[in-house]
Formats: C-alpha cells, structure tokens, sequence
C-alpha cells in the first residue's frame, strides 16, 4: 500500500469570536491599565490568550489521513457531469472529528460548497471494521473540454471553542478528461462523396494483384460505375462488382490549430485572456463529430495539424490513425487535451515544404479529406492546395474567421467549402443542407488562387 501524503503546512488564522475576544480583552487591558484595575486585567490577559493557544492547538494538531478519488464516470462528455466519490481513511490512533471537507477545483467548474466531514476513529490495521474510514461524493458539471485536475481535498480544522481555524491539503489531485461534444452526423457523406468509389480504390491499392471483386448480375438501382465490363464481355450479361469486405479504407481530417490568419490577435488571445476561442473549440467539435463518425462507419481516421500534416498529429500515438474498437475514445481524449491554439512559427519550414508540392503517396490517393479551418494564413491554403490530388472527396470546413481571400482559393483548387457558424450546424453541414458555403466574390480569382493555380488540380 502506498503510504498516504502528510498534510502541507498552513497557517492557523483567528474566526470571527476569536477576533472578538481578541479585541475584547485588548479593551479591558487598556481600561485596566488606564483605571488601575487589576481584577479586570486577569480577565483581559484571558481573552488575549485563549485565541492564542486555540490557534496553537489546531496548529499542532496534525491528522493523518489518506483520500482516493474516483470519478463516475472518468471521461465525460462537455456539458456532462461526473461525480466525483471521496474516500477518506484516518491513519491515526486518535479519533478525526469536528472538521470541514471542501474540493478544490479550477475555473470554469462550480467548487462544492463547505460540509462537515463526519467523525472518523483511529485507524484498524488488525480486524478494519470500516470505523476509521468515510465516504463523501458530490457532482460537478463539466461546461467545456479541457482537462481538469480535481483536487487536492481541503480540510478545514477548528479547536473546541471555534476561537481559531486552520485549512490543510490532503493528498493530490486527479484529472478528469472532458471531451468534446459529438454531433450525430448522416450515415451517408450527402452530397460530399461516394464511399463505395473510395473504397474500391483504397481496396485496389492494397491488394494490386488479388481478385477483390465479385461479379453479380445487374440489378435494378445498380450505379453504372460498378459495372465489370470484363465480366460482362464474357457472360453476355450486365455485370456488375460486388466488393469484398477487405481492405483497410482510410480517411483523414486537417485541423487548424494555429490560427495563423491573425497572429497577433491570436497570441494575445492566448497569453493575455484566459476565456477560450469560439472558433476554435467550434473547430475542434467539428473535427470530433466527423471522426467519430467515420470510425463507427470502419474507418482509420487520421488527424493532422494544417501546419505539418504530415508529421503535426494530435499525439504521438495517433501518428499512424485511430482504429475501432477502442479509437473513437482515443480520438476524443487526444482533442480533450489539445490546448488553445499553438504558435505557428515552429510549423513555418514544415509548412513552406508541403506547400511546395511535393508529390502524393500512393496509399493516399482517392483519401477522403476534410479540413476544419478556424483562421489559416496564405501558408495554410497553398498546403491545402497541394494536397488537394490525394483527397476524393475534399472538404472544407470553415468558420467565420476564414476570410474571403482563403475561401476563394480552396474553392478554386477545387475543395468543397462548408461554412459552419455554430455548433448546431455541424449535422446540416455535413449532410449538405447547410446554406452554400462561397458567396459572390469579385468575377476575377484572388491573387493567391492564381498563385496556387499550378499546384492546384483545379477545375
């Protein structure tokens, strides 16, 4: 068993009736003196004393005591609740009573109000009845994802008289992971994609040289894309292919974690201000509501940083994709504890380079893409644009923060453009009913669209 952490030194401090008497006997003291009145005196070297050594009583008072913290359940989702269960144990031989608990908790979460922590005996080592130990729980409310340390417990002592009051800190403080909050999405990509031709060319990479395909008769409804003309050749028969469930289909999501677009804006957002970024954690709900709907559809999910997306993953261990089972909470828990936005200076060189067009891998081609762009800078699109061949379909969400200029270079390397302006349009967006992302602009292209035109498969 782990031996229990002592409690950290405080200072004891006079409550309200041992001020008074403080006070109090300062006054006798001062009429004593002045009238030379010496009964009074005895009672006003009383009321200077008993704080005094109430204040020295509960500062030698020392318990010993031992907490475990559990959490009910231990990752919940923004906008949830957990409760938080306390289990104190007394590892003393005397008797713990007449004390207050309070849990410390960081902002934006609601502290528990004070209670009295009922009376624990001495410690049984030998035959434990249970006597030396309490339980207390309490509920807390999570509004945003983060990841929040509860704790430590505080324990608030008081002598007999309630001339002095100390407060201690028991033990350490456990984390609690908040995810963000998750859409339901379509089970279809809507008007975004065709899975079955996704898959079938993810399927025909993997397995160059197997027979992954089966032909069936056409069927009333069959798309003509599925047609196996060689099957049909030799059957004299519409043909049409019947895929196999083989293969490993991908997808891929670029999140915006810089917002490059504004740098200054953004650096005093993150060192001057401690609220959060709208259009941010917007970005960051986004990107959680379609990864886990794409790993409850099959498939293996990347998530990248717009700054390096070949090497910015959200963790070291999601560097190769999160899979099923088990990946969606991975997935959820790495996006709890992705900080505010980064700083994009050390992305600059990684960037440039992808940026300069360097060829797509051939696993990658015919990958769905989906960027989520909170606020991106020229650097940002050009890397979108250049990898605009190894997606099909491409997708861009954006937020009210992407400026015009960068909208219209995506759209002209051929991305599909979503706006999303609030959490309650991430379903409507993904499902294609969402008002069109790109308004009139002027007739000419941005200057950033001509410059990315060469490395853009542009329409």
């Amino acid at each position: 068993m782990r031996r229990p952490r002592s409690l950290r030194a405080a200072w004891p401090r006079l409550t309200g009736r041992g001020g008074a008497l403080v006070v109090v006997g300062a006054l006798l003291l001062a009429v004593s003196l002045w009238f030379d009145l010496r009964d009074i005196l005895l009672l006003a070297f009383v009321g200077i004393a008993m704080p005094i050594v109430a204040a020295l009583f509960v500062q030698l008072r020392s318990p010993y005591l031992a907490v475990t913290r559990l959490f009910a359940p231990p990752v919940v989702g923004a906008g949830g609740a957990t409760r938080v269960s306390l289990t104190v144990q007394n590892r003393s031989r005397r008797t713990f009573d007449g004390a207050h608990w309070r849990d410390e908790v960081p902002e934006p979460l609601t502290a528990p109000a004070e209670a009295v922590l009922p009376a624990i005996g001495p410690y049984e080592g030998v035959l434990p009845s249970g006597d030396d130990t309490v339980r207390v729980e309490y509920r807390v409310r999570m509004p945003r994802r983060g990841v929040y340390q509860i704790g430590p417990l505080r324990v608030g002592i008081t002598d007999p008289f309630g001339l002095a009051r100390i407060e201690r800190q028991v033990g350490s403080g456990h984390e609690v992971v908040v995810t963000p909050r998750v859409t339901p999405l379509d089970a279809a990509l809507g008007s975004a994609a065709s899975v079955d031709g996704v898959l079938h060319g993810l399927r025909r990479l993997s397995h160059p040289n197997s027979d992954e395909l089966i032909a069936r008769e056409y069927r009333y409804g069959d798309p003509l894309r599925r047609v196996n003309w060689a099957a049909t050749a030799r059957r004299g028969e519409l043909m049409v292919r019947e895929e196999e469930q083989r293969g490993d289909p991908e997808a891929r999501i670029i999140l915006d974690t810089t917002l490059a677009g504004r740098p200054r804006v953004s650096s005093l957002r993150r060192e001057g201000d401690a609220g959060v970024h709208f259009g941010f954690e917007l970005g960051v709900e986004v990107t959680a509501s379609i990864g886990v709907h794409l790993l409850e559809r099959g498939f293996r999910v990347r998530c990248d940083r717009v700054g390096d997306p070949e090497r910015g993953a959200l963790s070291t261990e999601s560097a190769s994709g999160y899979r099923m089972p088990g990946g969606d909470r991975m997935f959820l828990e790495d996006l709890a504890r992705l900080e505010g936005p980064t700083s994009p200076g050390g992305d600059e060189a990684a960037s440039a380079e992808n940026a300069g067009g360097a060829a797509p891998r051939a696993r990658e081609a015919r990958m769905p893409g989906f960027a989520v762009l909170v606020d991106p800078d020229e650097r940002d699109a050009r890397t979108l644009v250049a990898l605009r061949p190894t997606f099909e379909p491409a997708v861009a969400f954006v937020t009210e923060g992407v400026s015009a200029r960068i909208v219209d270079a995506l759209e002209h390397a051929d991305w599909r453009v979503v706006r999303v302006r609030r959490p309650g349009e991430i379903g409507a967006a993904w499902s294609g009913t969402a008002a069109p992302a790109r308004t009139r602009f002027a007739a000419a292209a941005s200057p950033l669209a001509v410059e990315t035109e060469g490395v853009a498969d542009a329409p």
